[in-house]
C-alpha cells in the first residue's frame, strides 16, 4: 500500500535533546561526589525518574524535581539550598536551550513533504515540545503535532482514528526502537529506526524483542527519502500486478 503519511519524532530525530540531559546529569554526579560515587548517583536518580514517571510524565520539569528528589536523598536531607537552587537552575537552563537541528532535517522534512502528508509524533510535557517546536523553525512543515504523554499502540492507534489514516499508508520515522518502532509495528504500520548517538536508559530494548519485519534502519535523516521512494515503488508495482494478474470477466449475454 502506498504510504501517505509519514510522522516524525522530535526529540533526537529532528533536534537535539539526549546531549542536554547527559550533560546536566554529569554536573549531578559533581555536585554529589562527596557523597556518592557516579555510578550510583546514575542508578538512584534513574530508579528515581521511573517512580516519578506515573505523576511527572516525561521531559525536563520532571528530570528536574527528579535530580533534587535523589540529591536530597543521597545526601540525607543535609544538601544546602543554595545547591537545590544550582539543580534548579539546571532546569531552568536546559527548558531555554535553542533548539538545534540535526544535519539534513530541514532539506529532508521538504523533499518529503512533496508526495506526503507530515505529521510531528512525539511525547512528554505540552509546553516543552510546543516551545521547541517553535523554536525550531519547522512547525509550519507538519500538516498536524500531536504530543503524547507516552508512545505505546493504543496511543498510537487513538492518532491515526482520530485522524483516519489506514495504518497500511503510515511510516513513522524516529530514534526509539521502544517508542517509535515496536508499537508502530505492532499496529500493523511501518517504521524506520535512525538512532541518535546517546540514547536514554529508559528507551533502549533488547533487539531480540523488536519484530523481524516492518521496519528498517537508516543511519542518518538524509537517507530517508531514498527509502519511502523506494517503498512507494514496491507498493505501485505490488499493485499493478494485481491489475494484471486479475481474470478478465465477459459478461455473457442471454
Amino acid at each position: 500500500m502506498p504510504i501517505k503519511v509519514v510522522a516524525f519524532d522530535g526529540d533526537d530525530t529532528l533536534w537535539h535533546n539526549e546531549t542536554h540531559f547527559n550533560f546536566t546529569q554529569a554536573a549531578l554526579r559533581n555536585l554529589l561526589r562527596g557523597h556518592a560515587p557516579n555510578a550510583e548517583v546514575d542508578a538512584r536518580l534513574f530508579d528515581t525518574e521511573m517512580a516519578n514517571l506515573s505523576l511527572y510524565g516525561y521531559g525536563i520539569k520532571s528530570f528536574t524535581l527528579s535530580m533534587i528528589e535523589t540529591a536530597i536523598e543521597i545526601t540525607n536531607g543535609t544538601i544546602p539550598a543554595s545547591d537545590l537552587r544550582v539543580i534548579l537552575d539546571w532546569g531552568k537552563r536546559m527548558l531555554r536551550e535553542p533548539t538545534e537541528l540535526l544535519e539534513g532535517v530541514r532539506e529532508t522534512l521538504l523533499d518529503v513533504s512533496r508526495n506526503h502528508e507530515l505529521l510531528l509524533i512525539t511525547k512528554g510535557d505540552l509546553f516543552d515540545q510546543e516551545s521547541k517546536l517553535a523554536r525550531s523553525g519547522l512547525a509550519e512543515r507538519f500538516g498536524g503535532v500531536e504530543i503524547l504523554s507516552d508512545k505505546n499502540v493504543d496511543s498510537y492507534r487513538r492518532v491515526l482514528s482520530r485522524r483516519g489514516i489506514d495504518a497500511g499508508e503510515f511510516v513513522m520515522v524516529g530514534n526509539s526502537l521502544r517508542s517509535d518502532v515496536v508499537p508502530v509495528v505492532e499496529l500493523g504500520a511501518r517504521a524506520v529506526h535512525i538512532p541518535y548517538h546517546v540514547t536514554w536508559q529508559h528507551e533502549q530494548v533488547d533487539e531480540d524483542s523488536v519484530p523481524g519485519d516492518g521496519w528498517f534502519r537508516l543511519e542518518k535523516i538524509t537517507e530517508l527519502s531514498p527509502l519511502l521512494g523506494s517503498l512507494d515503488g514496491r507498493a505501485r508495482r505490488s499493485v499493478r500486478h494485481k491489475l494484471q494478474s486479475r481474470p478478465d470477466r465477459k459478461t455473457k449475454r442471454d
